[in-house]
């Protein structure tokens, strides 16, 4: 009799614990990134009444007979599946679509979390506001370049950080030459060259149709003083003519497509010449109006950090008052052989424990590592309909073995009026 009374407060004990865990999960249901908790039962040892027998002199076997002792707590699982993206619009909201953790890192200990509300310190830092941690990855040097097999900094966005002026080596053109312009005809367009200091120069080119069939002669104009009163010098580069293919329209040299100038004078204290190249192999000849455009160049004037944006694979790109955006850092991420294994430790934060593993460091979009939405936040997984169907199977198992309790209760009084 007193084993089911201690059987029943065995389900007590559990089902409270069952209510426990339910409550937390939709007590956490607007939670950033919040994981659901699974709770899992098990029996006790059973008490063996009469042992089993094998098949014997004609008789068939005996099952055992074992009477039940109760049940434990056999665990609470984390369920990390992913939950749903929810737009910010907030250029520092950060969500991971797929699996991985953001690290972010209290100067002496990294912890992990699916929590990317993040925004820019005082200092400049990627930090999470709520927690002042900062956001863990690797920087880039002064040439962009970024070794994610370095050690882990901390990110930080420096607003008002100037870059220096980039002369202009190499600028892509793409268009249309028309094929059905007379010999003599001239085609203009103009472009805008960066010299060491940054200063800006206009640069004619003039095409005029060769009397060679389907070649263009290529002239540059530019003022070389600075004097709008004087005339413009030109600059013929070598080779000096385009051809195109009578088929396909296509440019078939130069080869490379690349033509060479050299500006000799500048207008201004920047270092002469300024040498550059001009990559032509987009521009076509059909027949249709011409027209060309320059398409994309490498230099530019001197900037300042304005704004930054990052990438579905974790780079973060500055965008500067100048037009020119560099990659200056590049967002970690971490996953774990058994993420179910991690340890919480509030704030959203996890910790490594003996199941999950060691973290697996990396840039976003490698190595199974998710990759990076910006401008949206990850809602909590919780369930309400599989919570509230949970908090019935809680109340009601708890129910019933308040009423083995009070059943069991019942019999022992009874059998203590047998004497009366």
């Amino acid at each position: 009799m007193m084993r089911s009374l201690f059987s029943a407060i065995s389900g007590l004990r559990s089902h409270m614990a069952f209510m426990d865990v339910v409550g937390n999960n939709i007590a956490n249901v607007n939670t950033v990134a919040f994981k659901a908790s699974r709770v899992t039962f098990q029996d006790i040892l059973a008490q063996q009444i009469r042992g089993a027998s094998s098949p014997q002199q004609g008789r068939g076997g005996v099952n055992p007979a074992q009477i039940g002792l109760g049940m434990t707590l056999g665990g609470i699982d984390n369920i990390m599946t992913q939950g749903s993206l929810q737009s910010t619009g907030k250029l520092t909201d950060f969500a991971i679509q797929g699996d991985g953790f953001f690290i972010v890192s209290d100067g002496s200990r990294n912890y992990y979390t699916r929590d990317g509300a993040f925004d820019i310190g005082v200092d400049g830092g990627l930090i999470n506001p709520s927690t002042g941690l900062r956001v863990m990855g690797w920087m880039a040097d002064a040439s962009g370049a970024i070794d994610t097999e370095g050690p882990l900094v901390a990110l930080e966005i420096p607003f008002g950080t100037r870059i220096s002026a980039q002369p202009t080596t190499l600028m892509t053109m793409a268009g249309n030459l028309n094929a059905g312009t007379a010999t003599g005809g001239i085609v203009t367009t103009t472009v805008t060259v960066y010299d060491a200091l940054g200063n800006p120069h206009t640069v004619r080119l003039e095409f005029e149709k060769d009397a060679g069939p389907n070649t263009w002669n290529v002239t540059a104009y530019y003022d070389d003083d600075g004097d709008p009163n004087t005339p413009l010098v030109s600059v013929t580069p070598t080779p000096a003519q385009l051809e195109f293919d009578d088929t396909t329209g296509e440019l078939t040299n130069p080869p490379d497509g690349i033509l060479s100038f050299s500006l000799a004078t500048l207008p201004g204290d920047a270092a002469e010449p300024l040498d550059f190249d001009i990559d032509f192999s987009g521009v076509t000849q059909f027949a249709g109006q011409s027209q060309l455009t320059m398409t994309s160049q490498d230099g530019f004037p001197a900037g300042t950090l304005v704004s930054f944006a990052v990438g579905s694979s974790g780079e973060i790109s500055g965008i500067y008052s100048n037009g020119a955006n560099r990659i200056i850092g590049q967002i970690a991420l971490a996953n774990f052989v058994n993420p179910g294994g991690l340890q919480r430790s509030g704030q959203n934060l996890w910790t490594p424990s003996a199941a999950s593993g060691d973290p697996i460091i990396g840039p976003p979009n490698t190595g199974g590592r998710g990759v990076v939405q910006t401008g949206t936040l990850e809602a909590s997984n919780v369930d309400l309909a599989q919570q509230f169907t949970n908090m019935i199977l809680a109340q009601r198992g708890f129910q019933a073995s308040s009423r083995v309790i009070t059943a069991s209760d019942q019999i022992l009084q009874d059998l203590v009026n047998i004497i009366r």
